[in-house]
């Protein structure tokens, strides 16, 4: 009511906003009790959404404005402000900013009738002890001005690294998913001795240039059962945040380049600086440095290959 009253008090008088108003509206101040207000000092909790409304609105913005009140409070409390989670609610309702919700899936892979599918090594258990165990992988797309860009991902089941992509024109085995698995091995230092590397059905991941390179890399192929809606759904998480949380943000997409670009920056941003809830709120990196600081610790003699 008070900035209601501030916004119109030049054009009809405090007097007349409110003897006009107070019928109508229940509650409505008197102009005795708009002046009595407006001449109050400013409370604690005033002055402390001063500092902290332009700070959610900033931290909001740099985590591609995606956020909602759960992970915004776990950012705010990470930089040191001592709030509640109903606080940072009612911080960002302030600010004009919200979490943003994910839209339904879509089919992005055609699955080839005549090719054997290899067994299906995981039977929905996305969880893996240790990373470079299990790899999940998976396509999708972007219209954009000039065509469709399809992108590949490869992301480390353990830690939720993004750990290898590629973005192209084209949805060819040897050019769009093999180049984001060579990236994903060249990573692990270009061997995949045991790790279980699990896609959908498409031909994409069952041609033999790909399905060769496993096995070259010494990776198990894994792939779905047929007709199950959840057999690839880490991965297709992964496409789903990534549509969600860059592409239908900042499009529209005028080129394969761009989103190529865009994608990059993304990809850090996951890995180096976005909070998983199923990390505890922690970063993909950090729980991989987490996880070898505590290997180290444990076999301070072999971890590091230092003895002569």
């Amino acid at each position: 009511m008070i900035r209601f009253i501030d916004e119109h008090r030049d054009q009809f008088g405090v007097e007349l906003i409110c003897r006009v108003l107070r019928p109508a509206v229940r509650g409505f101040i008197t102009s005795r009790g708009y002046r009595a207000a407006k001449t109050r000092p400013r409370s604690a909790r005033q002055l402390k959404d001063d500092l902290l409304v332009p700070e959610a609105a900033r931290l909001h913005a740099e985590n591609y404005g995606v956020y909602g009140r759960r992970k915004m409070h776990a950012l705010m409390r990470r930089q040191g402000w001592d709030v509640g989670r109903d606080q940072t609610e009612r911080l960002m309702r302030l600010a004009g900013v919200r979490g943003v919700k994910r839209s339904k899936r879509m089919q992005t892979t055609r699955r080839d009738p005549a090719a054997r599918l290899p067994a299906d090594l995981v039977q929905r258990r996305f969880t893996a002890d240790a990373p470079r165990r299990l790899w999940v992988a998976d396509i999708t797309y972007v219209a954009t001005w000039s065509g469709f860009a399809y992108v590949a991902f490869v992301t480390d089941v353990y830690s939720r690294r993004i750990v290898g992509w590629n973005v192209a024109a084209t949805l060819k085995a040897d050019i769009l998913p093999l180049q984001a698995l060579d990236m994903a091995a060249w990573d692990a230092g270009g061997r995949l001795d045991g790790l279980v590397h699990h896609a959908d059905h498409g031909s994409n991941y069952l041609a033999l240039v790909y399905t060769d390179r496993i096995a070259e890399l010494g990776a198990k192929p894994s792939t779905g059962s047929v007709g199950d809606s959840y057999d690839n759904a880490l991965a297709e998480a992964v496409n789903g945040l990534y549509k969600t949380e860059l592409i239908r943000q900042r499009g529209p997409w005028r080129t394969v380049e761009q989103v190529e670009l865009a994608t990059l920056e993304y990809v850090w941003w996951w890995n180096n600086a976005r909070l998983h809830g199923e990390l505890d709120m922690r970063t993909p990196i950090e729980t991989e440095t987490e996880y070898y600081a505590a290997l180290e610790s444990a076999n301070p003699a072999t971890a590091g290959q230092t003895t002569g």
